[in-house]
């Protein structure tokens, strides 16, 4: 390769010079625009430094503008070995093998020549049966090997260190603060902990198997403590962040990529309700019957619910309407008070992230409209009239003719479980009489 160091650093150089003074677009679109005869030098041309570039890219993170991603390249081509990279350093010591692992490499050459027909995954598999089945004492051979070359190997890792201060302190300097943990993140991180001290020998796929499920069948009373901890890290980052980034302005991080919640909506929703966010009701008397109506429809397919709710809709009396839209406007208004209640408990910044949810509901959440709702206005009348009309469900002709049927016989049923039971009879009909 007769590209040196010194050479590639004036290669990035020519290329930050020939970059727009407000470069803001994806690293990409910047590459594609760039005049690469602009950038070549020396002896070296357009087409060879275009060449050099994707190479040396290619060893770098690229979520971000080219003017970012050459600073990042330029530190990489100084030193190839910091950060992550440090431990393919050749004087890097190496790490020792686990327990298993000594059992393994110990043992696979006799299992392969006694069952060559087998695989390499049946062998592991067969191998780690094995190795759970040693009896302790055996297995503490294998252990106290790992723990005497290991802190042999925490000696070499410590004179490494002293032999290149130079390559530790560049990883140091070039890594920015670590990013907050999700809950689920930190909550496994704690697990594993406890889980190897019981079992330091086991693997990082047998710890996942472990723990794997474990996280979604927490209880929500323990889920919030994990909830609240992310939340107490996320805090503590973005103050460390903030001072990071008035000392590194040159890394153009916006305040979004700061402050970015690290919990999920369920989550968040979960919080929420902790902490006393009210439900918001149906924003119609329309959707408010939809919504008593569903919850006592489960016998009901998910896909002819709606229709029947719109059928059952238009069979309500006036009166009977005008009762569930007085109903709703009063659950609006409870809303209201308790969700000023709940606001007035939160500090600012949590108040303007509600407000805005709020906001967005409003505007996204138009709710089921109710089928009188629906009529055209004289402008609009035309147009509606052509629209065809959507053909009445099979089920619903069969509940319109049993259903009065249905009433003498059984008087004392609800509306809602005259149309659950006519849902059972729908299901339960065969084919041919469907």
């Amino acid at each position: 390769d007769r590209w040196s160091q010194e050479d590639m650093l004036t290669l990035l150089e020519c290329m930050k010079n020939n970059l727009p003074s407000n470069d803001g677009s994806k690293f990409k679109t910047t590459e594609s625009h760039l005049d690469w005869e602009k950038v070549a030098f020396k002896d070296f041309s357009g087409e060879m430094c275009k060449m050099k570039w994707m190479e040396i890219s290619n060893e770098v993170r690229k979520f971000r503008t080219l003017t970012e991603l050459i600073m990042d390249a330029e530190e990489h081509v100084k030193n190839p070995y910091k950060g992550k990279k440090l431990k393919k350093h050749p004087d890097f010591p190496k790490k020792p093998l686990t327990p298993y692992f000594r059992f393994f490499m110990e043992k696979r050459a006799k299992y392969a020549k006694l069952h060559p027909e087998m695989s390499n995954l049946d062998l592991t598999k067969i191998l780690s049966k094995k190795y759970k089945e040693l009896p302790e004492k055996k297995k503490m051979k294998y252990i106290q090997d790992f723990q005497r070359e290991k802190q042999e190997f925490e000696r070499n890792l410590a004179r490494f260190r002293e032999d290149h201060p130079d390559l530790i302190q560049n990883a140091k300097k070039s890594d920015v603060p670590e990013k907050p943990k999700t809950p689920q993140q930190l909550w496994y991180n704690h697990e594993k902990k406890i889980y190897l001290k019981v079992r330091p020998d086991a693997t990082t796929k047998e710890v996942k198997e472990s723990l794997g499920k474990q996280w979604s069948q927490l209880s929500d009373k323990k889920r919030l403590k994990w909830i609240h901890k992310a939340l107490e890290q996320r805090k503590e980052y973005e103050e460390i962040m903030r001072d990071y980034i008035q000392k590194h302005p040159e890394l153009n991080i916006s305040e979004e990529g700061i402050t970015r919640s690290t919990l999920t909506k369920a989550e968040r929703q979960l919080k929420d309700k902790f902490d006393g966010r009210p439900t918001k009701p149906p924003p119609n008397s329309y959707s408010l019957y939809c919504a008593e109506l569903m919850a006592n429809m489960k016998d009901v397919p998910s896909t002819e619910r709606m229709v029947l709710c719109s059928q059952q809709w238009k069979l309500l009396s006036q009166k009977e309407k005008d009762a569930y839209h007085k109903k709703c406007d009063q659950k609006k208004k409870d809303y209201e008070i308790e969700l000023l209640r709940f606001l007035e408990s939160l500090p600012e910044e949590e108040q303007q992230r509600v407000l805005g949810e709020e906001k967005m509901l409003g505007s996204n959440r138009k709710g089921a409209t109710s089928p009188a709702s629906k009529k055209s206005s004289p402008e609009t009348g035309k147009a509606s009239s052509e629209k065809p009309k959507r053909p009445i469900s099979a089920m619903f002709i069969f509940s319109e003719e049993k259903r009065k049927q249905l009433q003498e016989e059984r008087p004392e049923l609800s509306e809602s479980e005259l149309t659950r039971l006519l849902a059972r009879m729908w299901n339960d009909l065969s084919e041919k009489k469907k």
